[in-house]
């Protein structure tokens, strides 16, 4: 699933791209993708798009008035559409301008998860649902917000980092990286770190993320997963940049958390199975 970084560089090039211009049509192009039933998306006609912003993973297309709240799940797409063709493979969404140009939402695989949510004119982002439970934004904490955070949810860092009700924007592939970028245990107890580790993390958090939008920003469209670099998120068996030790990881059935058991857990190696603990 696109992350921060991939979620918040391809608003901007959105918004470099299709700012300005006037919406003539909106079409849900399948059944499933429009997830509110007022207002109609059809207000929204005519009105010009003032800005393309993120919350947490969600993309807000902003309108004069109406607002397009989009969730891209696991293999959404939102991006140009010059073919717009009646029947887009994958397609589940269009956005249709007046000078001929249109966006088209898509989205690969079965599950079809992804979503269009429409808000009515003076919304603000804490009246909406889908982004009232998300927590802030992962790279605007100070340190002694994200210390009072570890101190209110005792678990572990792995899944704090990627609890998106705790921090918004933070998925599997930065928790992998940001435990390594700050030489923390992937399973350490979030109640446990010291003041000195939760100013690691803080510096990590933001490093992570800095990294992310940096290789993205470079990018004309958000790339697969394979092709986001990364220090150890899907490098199994792969040497360590920092050390040169060799990745590992904790395999569970839908993903696997890696690490690098010198940089991370003193040496210590994870036995591969969800009962085994890290070195806290």
């Amino acid at each position: 699933m696109p992350e921060i970084g991939e979620v918040r560089a391809h608003a901007e090039r959105l918004a470099d791209e299709f700012s300005g211009r006037r919406l003539e049509k909106f079409r849900p192009i399948s059944f499933y993708v429009l997830k509110t039933f007022s207002p109609d998306p059809s207000d929204a006609v005519g009105q010009t798009l003032v800005s393309t912003t993120t919350r947490g993973k969600y993309l807000l297309l902003q309108f004069e008035e109406v607002g397009f709240l989009v969730h891209l799940m696991q293999g959404g797409r939102l991006k140009p559409d010059p073919k717009q063709a009646a029947k887009p493979r994958n397609g589940q969404a269009r956005w249709s301008f007046d000078d001929g140009s249109a966006l088209l939402l898509t989205e690969a695989g079965s599950d079809k998860r992804a979503g269009v949510w429409v808000l009515a004119p003076g919304t603000e982002l804490h009246e909406i649902d889908e982004l009232d439970h998300l927590g802030p934004d992962a790279d605007t904490l100070s340190v002694e917000q994200l210390q009072e955070l570890l101190s209110e949810h005792s678990m572990r860092l792995h899944g704090f980092l990627r609890r998106q009700t705790i921090l918004a924007g933070i998925g599997r592939r930065l928790a992998n990286d940001v435990c390594h970028e700050a030489e923390l245990s992937p399973f350490a107890s979030t109640g446990k770190l010291t003041p000195e580790q939760v100013e690691r993390l803080h510096a990590a958090i933001t490093t992570c993320i800095d990294r992310s939008l940096e290789f993205e920003r470079a990018q004309t469209e958000i790339v697969a997963s394979a092709k986001r670099p990364s220090a150890v998120h899907n490098r199994t068996d792969e040497p360590c940049p920092r050390c040169g030790d060799t990745i590992r990881e904790v395999a569970y059935t839908k993903y696997q958390v890696n690490y690098c058991a010198s940089c991370q857990t003193n040496g210590k190696v994870l036995a591969d199975n969800t009962t085994s603990k890290f070195l806290k």
